[in-house]
């Protein structure tokens, strides 16, 4: 049987972020967390109809910003291609007309 060490435990740990978008300012982080939390978070997100994409490098940069916190510019890029994403899911299911 193998066993993993802590360290690796937690390297493969699921991690999630969530954001929240006013159109002022930047996108803010609302929710993080690793393991049990992570795995709520989506849950939530699920049940929600909000939509979850999964991008570990993105994750890992958003888990260094504090909550309630706006993103930093060097994230800009990534999260508005991620927001534009999801504008494209939501004009497809018809449930969104304007994008930011």
């Amino acid at each position: 049987m193998k066993r993993e060490s802590p360290s690796s435990k937690k390297q493969n740990m699921k991690k999630a972020a969530a954001l929240a978008y006013d159109h002022v300012g930047a996108p803010r982080i609302v929710a993080k967390g690793e393991g049990y939390m992570a795995k709520k978070i989506i849950e939530l997100a699920e049940e929600q109809g909000i939509p979850v994409q999964n991008d570990d490098t993105l994750v890992e940069a958003l888990m260094q910003v504090e909550m309630s916190k706006e993103i930093p510019p060097e994230l800009y890029q990534a999260v508005a291609e991620v927001l534009a994403f999801i504008y494209r899911l939501d004009k497809m299911k018809g449930t969104k007309k304007d994008t930011p």
